[in-house]
């Protein structure tokens, strides 16, 4: 393919910005761009950014309330079935676990907390012990938002969540329609998408995502970027794949920090005014790369993920700092010595070669 010339970048950027949105065609040339076009293809990304996100970056804290234990065969998740990924394994936490949980991330700057649990989906037992959950939450918090990510939702579910106060639902379509089979059987593509529609239909902002490196193309990726512009998605969390011991995709390893950063600039083109959320699989992926993808992104989760340890909390404080972005909420950049070092997950002490994030979503 004919790669872009380096001014054509910055061209789609301006075309973006005047209401133009970006083709296939376009993505796919960001994706393939040389990487010695990398710095071009993220300035020209950053413009996207800087016009609807200016400089800040919103903050996000995992609280993993229920661990391992899934019947569904999600090929990349350490807790899915058939896994041997040594991980901890627990039911739900108790209300004031994941309140102390909760509390931790809101000190360390978050201001939204994704509440998730592994399973195919909430019982309406389940959900209404997160819906107590996320009462006591917001009643200690109130300014704080709470995402869900319980799995798949039946009738009347988002609804209830929604009135429990929960503000967002996340359900990730993880990759293309085309490629959905290859990684999971035991439930569809429609399956999910379906669930971003209750969510959405229920009044919950819909966030929803995607894993890179599960074997797909770039024509894939592209499929599914698209997809989630159509849904609607208002958080788009891209995940990189580790691959954890245990489960089929342990020793795959496709991507690159260059390919990593070009996935990120191809959503902001794609997806300009959607928060854009660099989520698992960054601290391995993007490696040095991850300050430079903040020009691209403008969103991080803090600290560890669901069964598997993240980036010191005050190394990614410090990252947002020493970029020049401050945390969305704050009034003024965090400083060395905050309460970010305290942040931690008590669930999530057993590491393995990779990490699994947001398995039902």
């Amino acid at each position: 393919m004919t790669h872009v010339s380096t001014p054509s970048f910055d061209q789609l950027a301006s075309t973006i910005l005047d209401g133009k949105p970006a083709t296939e065609d376009d993505a796919l040339a960001v994706l393939r761009a040389h990487d010695d076009e990398l710095i071009d293809v993220v300035a020209a990304a950053s413009r996207l950014r800087r016009e609807h996100f200016g400089n800040t970056v919103k903050v996000n804290y995992l609280v993993n309330l229920k661990s391992g234990l899934c019947p569904e065969n999600c090929s990349y998740c350490s807790q899915a079935l058939g896994s041997t990924a040594d991980i901890l394994k627990y039911t739900w936490l108790k209300t004031d676990e994941a309140i102390e949980q909760a509390a931790a991330g809101l000190r360390g700057g978050a201001t939204r907390v994704c509440m998730v649990s592994s399973g195919r989906g909430p019982t309406d037992r389940d959900v209404e012990r997160v819906a107590d959950m996320v009462g006591a939450i917001k009643a200690e918090h109130p300014e704080v938002e709470v995402c869900a990510c319980l799995g798949l939702l039946k009738d009347g579910q988002a609804e209830r969540l929604r009135d429990a106060g929960v503000d967002a639902y996340n359900h990730n379509i993880n990759t293309a329609e085309s490629h959905h089979d290859t990684i999971v059987t035991t439930h569809t593509y429609d399956d999910r998408v379906d669930t971003v529609t209750k969510a959405k239909q229920a009044g919950l902002s819909p966030c929803s995502g995607l894993i890179a490196g599960l074997g797909e193309t770039d024509e894939q990726l592209v499929e599914a970027l698209f997809a989630l512009r159509d849904i609607g998605s208002d958080s788009i969390p891209v995940n990189f794949l580790m691959p954890f011991d245990g489960t089929p995709f342990e020793n795959t390893w496709e991507l690159t920090p260059a390919k990593c950063l070009k996935i990120l600039a191809m959503a902001r083109f794609v997806c300009p005014e959607k928060e854009i959320r660099i989520a698992g699989g960054r601290e391995m992926h993007l490696r040095s790369l991850q300050g430079l993808a903040l020009q691209v992104a403008n969103s991080i989760f803090l600290g560890d993920y669901l069964t598997s340890e993240g980036q010191a909390a005050e190394s990614d404080l410090e990252m947002i700092r020493d970029n020049g972005f401050v945390v969305l909420g704050a009034e003024e950049p965090l400083v060395p010595g905050s309460p970010a070092d305290q942040v931690a997950h008590p669930a999530s002490r057993r590491r393995g070669a990779g990490t699994d994030v947001l398995p039902n979503a």
